[in-house]
Order: C-alpha cells, then structure tokens, then sequence
C-alpha cells in the first residue's frame, strides 16, 4: 500500500527533529527517506539546504556556530583544533577566519566547498588525546581541550604565531581554571615541554 505523501513529509520531519533538526542527505536516505521526498521537503519550504548534502529544518532557530557545525558534519572523523577550539574556550582574541580541523594521518582528504577549512594531520596519541565532546547548535561536536590545545598552538607555532600561543596561555590563567598536570601531559605528548615550561613558570 502505497504511503500518502503527507505521511512520508511527517515521517521525514520527525526523522530531522531527531537528528537535532540537521540530515545529510546519504543519512537521510539510510533512514528509509527517498531523495524525491527531500526535494519536495526543499522546494515546499520545509527544509533548507546549507551545503552540498546537508539539509536543516526551516522553523528551526538560526544557528550560532553555522560553518562549525556544518564542518563537523561533513567531516565527522575529524576534530575541531587550534584557533577554532582557542575561540570555543573563549582564550583568544584572534577571529578565525576558516575552520581549523584536525585529522588522522592516513585519512582520506575532504572535499568541502564551503566553508573554508584548513586541515591539521595528526598522528598517533598527538591525535586521539584530549578530545572533548561539546554540544553546539543541538549537534555533537568533537574539539580538543583547553589545555590540548594551548600544547597544539605551542606545537603548531611557526604557522599560526608563537605570540598567538602565548596570548592564549595567559587568557587561559585569567579565565579558566588552571590545570598544571593537564598542560604538561599534553605538552609530553605534543613534545613541546621545553617550549612552554618557561611560559608557565613566568604564569604561575
């Protein structure tokens, strides 16, 4: 017996509303939704596409963090990092201007037209340790630490800005409370302990 459309639109919008109101479209498909019903979810006004492959309820509140959730979605391997994760933490004053992300060296390379990413190739403990997952905009959002990432900046100074690094150091003792024994496990792992240990010790 054939479904009356109707009844595949309110299947398909509960679908959504329980992925925080965000699908992509293979996700969708695997689902039991057919493509035909998504594009007339799209042309009627129901959904909105963001980006190739990714769609949004319409009547839903505007996102916060647009380009990250976005990212994290088409690229679900990979974790935020670097000046992205300093601006989450709320310990930078630089505005990033592209998504810092960092993958799993070996990981096959995204193709993504928007918005503008710029990816890190970790490796080994530099790349599974220090995650945290954080909900942002009804999504859940892989980002390394505070403490991991001041060791990522420390680690990745010579092309984001050792003044960078240590703008977000002395942020992260004014508005955070200060885990010592994090920021040197993960300085270990970084293999930059010698490059911050005189940073901390003028902090502390």
């Amino acid at each position: 017996m054939k479904i009356p459309e109707a009844n595949r639109l309110e299947q398909a919008k509960r679908l959504f509303h329980k992925h925080g109101g965000l699908l992509r479209t293979s996700v969708a498909i695997r689902n039991g939704i057919h493509p035909r019903t998504l594009y007339t979810m799209r042309d009627i006004g129901i959904i909105e596409r963001l980006s190739r492959g990714l769609y949004r309820l319409k009547d839903l509140p505007p996102l916060g963090n647009p380009d990250l959730v976005h990212t994290i979605l088409r690229i679900p391997k990979g974790v935020i990092c670097l000046i992205s994760a300093l601006a989450f933490h709320e310990i930078t004053t630089q505005i990033p201007h592209e998504i810092y992300i960092a993958l799993e060296r070996g990981t096959e390379p995204p193709r993504l037209d928007y918005p503008p990413i710029r990816i890190f190739w970790f490796t080994g403990e530099a790349f599974t340790e220090g995650i945290e997952t954080q909900e942002i905009d009804n999504i859940q959002v892989r980002i390394y630490s505070a403490e991991k990432t001041l060791a990522d900046c420390f680690k990745y100074r010579n092309k984001i800005g050792l003044d960078t690094a240590v703008e977000a150091l002395k942020l992260y003792f004014k508005r955070r409370k200060v885990n010592v024994n994090d920021l040197m496990k993960f300085a270990h792992i970084c293999r930059v302990e010698r490059v911050m240990r005189p940073y901390l010790e003028s902090l502390l």
